[in-house]
């Protein structure tokens, strides 16, 4: 009872085909399966690449100055 026959799944594939169209369906699988080759283009060049050296961190030269005469405390 809870499952579906075959003629149930005969009149779905026919309302999405009425529906959808049959160039629609073919423009959409391609669409996906350009996707999936980008994907997969991406990813290998991503193990191709050599990974950048992290830069050495450098020093910021900077100058002490006095600290105005309100901040300075009177000992």
């Amino acid at each position: 009872m809870g499952s579906m026959s075959i003629w149930h799944w005969i009149v779905v594939l026919a309302v999405v085909l009425l529906l959808f169209g049959r160039g629609k369906i073919s423009d959409l699988m391609g669409d996906v399966a350009k996707g999936i080759k980008s994907f997969k283009k991406g990813m290998a060049e991503d193990d191709d690449a050599p990974a950048k050296p992290a830069e050495t961190p450098r020093a910021v030269p900077h100058q002490a100055t006095p600290a105005p005469e309100s901040e300075k405390k009177a000992v």
